[in-house]
């Protein structure tokens, strides 16, 4: 009596509030999802259920890729490559005006396909970029924004944790989610190089131009991020064109990055236990997160809240492209408060079912909630790459850094509006590979 669409509603109300009390994502998932099912199925099928998809979550073969693509994004961290991407781009535009902020989004765009995190990305580009932009007059506030912005690359550009828990979540190919991310994830980043050229167009004293580097300086900056970009180009590459699946590409991955940290004299006992210990201790995280989440579908489900979502979205009227833009109001008004990966976590059981009954792609559904979520790493209040960037630059306020990011903000509601009327964006190079 207690499986109603009320009760799923009650149990989405609770985790927001845990969520906001600053429980952690996964035990806040877990708990609602348990009690909820202890609620509506009783103690022991509830005991069963939970313990039979711990089992099958931590024994699938494809969880595997995440462990993998962290080891080899602090394998490739020890190698000092954050520095070595923004040199190599700096080197190569860095002359122009608003080069050095160009810089800054192609390393963080670089970082984030080895790295595949958004606040990991930002302040790793940040610690680089920040300083040496101030140091050569660039404004606060574009320097700021700009590494804030671009850090959100790194949950688009493959390989992306957040598109592998959406895979293991949603049971969709990893493989096609990281095909279909290529595209919008580009396209994200020349929006932003758009936005640098039109701020700095309009008020060039915001970014003075810098000395042109040598043609000779040039070449020996990118010889020192050529093998950097050969690893991304075999993984990115074997994953699209087929020659291996992500699993095995995440093992290419940790290898490749393994061989470049000897070539580069970095590889001690020290810096191969860090790289393990960081690694593990992340990946324990995320299990976690991936378990609770799956706990707390399968309650979403029983309770019938999805299919009463639907409903009712239904008996509204609005079309495709309505209901869509109705769905990302609701996640960009949530993701004003929540986690990225917390609010996918919680959107994805209810709105899953909804895209489906529009006969929309779930891997569209994949890279637009991913998208949706971006944007709250640089929407106030949460806005955690800010603060993440913030802690790179104390003396720099807040307010002066949301200032930075608002132009690239508004280039975000405007790339998100052009992948949900044009779906195309994601899927056509999927359709054309298969």
């Amino acid at each position: 009596m207690m499986a109603t669409p009320g009760t799923g509603l009650i149990g989405v109300i609770v985790l927001l509030l845990l969520l906001l009390l600053g429980m952690p994502i996964g035990g806040a998932l877990g708990l609602v999802g348990i009690g909820g099912l202890m609620l509506v199925l009783g103690a022991e099928p509830a005991l069963i259920k939970a313990g039979s998809l711990l089992f099958e979550t931590l024994t699938r073969y494809e969880l595997g890729t995440l462990p993998l693509f962290l080891l080899m994004a602090h394998l490739c961290f020890s190698s000092d490559v954050s520095r070595d991407l923004f040199d190599a781009a700096a080197r190569w535009v860095g002359h122009r005006r608003g080069g050095l902020a160009l810089a800054s989004v192609a390393g963080c765009a670089g970082f984030g396909a080895i790295n595949g995190s958004s606040l990991a990305t930002a302040a790793t580009i940040g610690l680089v970029a920040v300083p040496e932009m101030r140091r050569h007059g660039y404004s606060d506030a574009l320097a700021t924004g700009a590494v804030a912005a671009g850090g959100t690359l790194g949950q688009m550009i493959p390989p992306s944790g957040a598109l592998i828990v959406f895979g293991i979540i949603a049971q969709q190919s990893i493989g096609s989610l990281f095909t279909a991310a290529i595209v919008p994830g580009i396209t994200q980043m020349l929006f932003y190089f758009l936005v640098i050229s039109l701020v700095v167009r309009f008020k060039p004293d915001l970014a003075p131009q810098t000395e042109r580097a040598s043609w000779a300086e040039r070449r020996a900056a990118l010889r020192k991020v050529a093998d950097i970009l050969a690893l991304m180009l075999i993984v990115i590459g074997g994953i699209v064109f087929g020659w291996f699946t992500p699993s095995e590409a995440s093992s290419v991955g940790a290898t490749g990055a393994l061989l470049i940290c000897l070539w580069r004299r970095r590889l001690s006992w020290a810096v191969l236990y860090k790289s393990l210990e960081e690694t593990l201790k992340t990946t324990g995280l995320i299990y976690a997160v991936v378990v609770g989440a799956l706990i707390f579908s399968v309650f979403i489900s029983v309770t019938g809240l999805a299919d009463a979502a639907g409903t009712l979205i239904a008996q509204l009227g609005g079309g495709r492209v309505t209901t869509v833009l109705l769905m990302a109001l609701f996640l960009l008004l949530l993701g004003s408060v929540l986690d990225g990966l917390a609010l996918m976590l919680l959107a994805t059981p209810i709105l899953l079912p909804v895209i489906s009954s529009l006969g929309l792609s779930p891997i569209w559904f994949g890279i637009f909630v991913v998208r949706a979520t971006e944007i709250g790493f640089i929407h106030p209040p949460m806005g955690m790459n800010l603060y993440v960037i913030q802690g790179v630059a104390r003396d720099v306020s807040l307010g002066r850094i949301f200032r930075g990011v608002l132009p690239f903000l508004a280039a975000d509601f405007v790339h998100l509006l052009l992948l949900i009327v044009f779906p195309a964006i994601a899927m056509a190079l999927p359709g054309w590979l298969a």
